[in-house]
């Protein structure tokens, strides 16, 4: 009953979609030919990475056309749902993260992968098991690992150097410490370059991600397993309310920040505030958007989110499906990836020193110290939803000013929080009796 509930919910979010856009999206797919293979990304910056890989695969496969469509994020899964269960022709390459997959996975919508190629993910030398395991559904390989997301402190040397601070954070206390010592105010004392962004608005669950990372450096989670297969929240206790109030203190008591001030890479570009927590692929984007900016970048107090995207072939014949979600794991390929996309790639054993030479920034993302703790988010069907709604609570929060200095009220709305994460859990048969 539970998968057929999963199943349900993918379609009808498929319906809302609109009957326009799903005929247009299915046109496509039933468009597609043996000759012809389709990439689905949710990361625009993606596109020249998979158009290097195609232009690989001429040699051997000379009358294949790749169509590469890389889309923003959110309206990238709403068209992987609406195409995965509103029937699937022509061979598509899509790109999608583990736990994102595993709704989809639950229901038998994406095929397995053939022998070799998991064989292949299977490799420890290959891949880390970590790897290996988000790119699998019950010990069966799936997908193939390709990329992560993998976050860093990203601060302004400039700004810094102004301030008096010589080198980066290195605990949480520190972090809001600078925030103040780096907050530019106008002549009425309103904050004007943020000391440190933190994401209090914008899409859904990424807020709740952000929450996470922070919440992470003091022990907290949103979940934590409790073995065979179960699940429960982690986060209305001492480290969620440290987290929070964190951020309830930077936006009302020092007023270093506020959901209406400009945010995340593009304010860091622009110089609208001297530190972030983000992926690497900021460091590309620093270098086409603004190339003279001094920063540097630095491991998390105490560890960070990795987030692993993989690569999943729909379509019958997919042979050539596969071959490509190998070839995007090759050496040099792989390379090209970190020097001009600067997302992680997830392959052991390729050697990426001519790219972290060159560009130092990348040091914060694989030079970090012993007994750094990596977190990803679970790979259970509801985990979005879980996400979106603990999001949407937190916006709330970062909203009321009465909560800033009041620890009862910051515990209740925890609690409440947790609460409704519960009765998901619950409802999916996922909650730790």
């Amino acid at each position: 009953m539970k998968n057929a509930s999963v199943k349900n919910r993918i379609s009808t979010r498929a319906l809302l979609m609109g009957t326009a856009f799903g005929a247009a999206l299915l046109s496509g797919l039933s468009s597609a030919s043996a000759e012809t293979l389709t990439v689905w990304s949710g990361y625009p910056e993606m596109a020249p990475f998979y158009e290097h890989v195609a232009k690989g695969l001429k040699a051997s496969h000379p009358d294949l056309e790749v169509k590469v469509e890389a889309i923003a994020l959110r309206e990238h899964e709403k068209r992987v749902a609406l195409g995965l269960t509103g029937g699937q022709e022509g061979i598509t390459v899509i790109e999608l993260s583990g736990s994102t997959a595993t709704r989809y996975l639950e229901n038998s919508l994406l095929p397995e992968a053939p022998d070799d190629v998991a064989t292949f993910v299977k490799d420890t030398k290959n891949f880390d098991k970590f790897f290996s395991d988000t790119a699998s559904y019950d010990g069966t390989v799936y997908g193939v690992p390709l990329f992560r997301g993998q976050g860093a402190l990203y601060y302004n040397t400039d700004m810094f150097k102004a301030a008096g601070l010589t080198e980066p954070p290195k605990t949480m206390e520190d972090y809001s410490a600078y925030a103040e010592k780096l907050t530019k105010r106008d002549a009425s004392g309103k904050a004007t370059v943020s000391g440190w962004s933190l994401r209090l608005s914008g899409g859904g669950q990424g807020i709740a991600e952000k929450f996470w990372i922070n919440m992470h450096q003091y022990g907290g989670a949103i979940l934590v397993p409790t073995g065979d297969g179960k699940w429960k929240t982690d986060f209305a206790n001492e480290a969620g309310r440290k987290a929070l109030k964190q951020y309830l203190a930077n936006i009302f008591t020092t007023k270093t920040v506020s959901p209406e001030m400009p945010a995340d890479a593009d304010a860091f570009e622009r110089g609208q505030t001297a530190m972030f927590i983000r992926e690497s692929w900021v460091i590309g984007d620093i270098a086409k958007k603004a190339p003279d900016l001094k920063y540097a970048t630095a491991p998390l107090p105490k560890g960070s989110i990795a987030l692993p995207t993989n690569l999943y072939v729909a379509g019958d014949d997919a042979d050539i499906g596969w071959e490509f979600a190998k070839a995007a794991n090759s050496p040099e390929n792989l390379v090209w990836l970190l020097e001009n996309v600067s997302w992680l790639p997830n392959r052991s054993g390729v050697d990426y020193s001519s790219v972290t030479t060159k560009q130092p920034a990348f040091a914060a993302f694989v030079n970090y110290p012993q007994g750094y703790e990596f977190f990803t988010l679970p790979s259970i069907g509801p985990i979005e939803e879980i996400l979106t709604r603990v999001a949407a609570q937190l916006v709330v929060a970062f909203g009321d000013a009465s909560m800033a200095a009041d620890d009862a009220k910051i515990d209740a709305f925890l609690k409440k929080a947790s609460d409704e994460v519960n009765t998901i859990l619950d409802r999916e048969g996922l909650a730790a009796k």
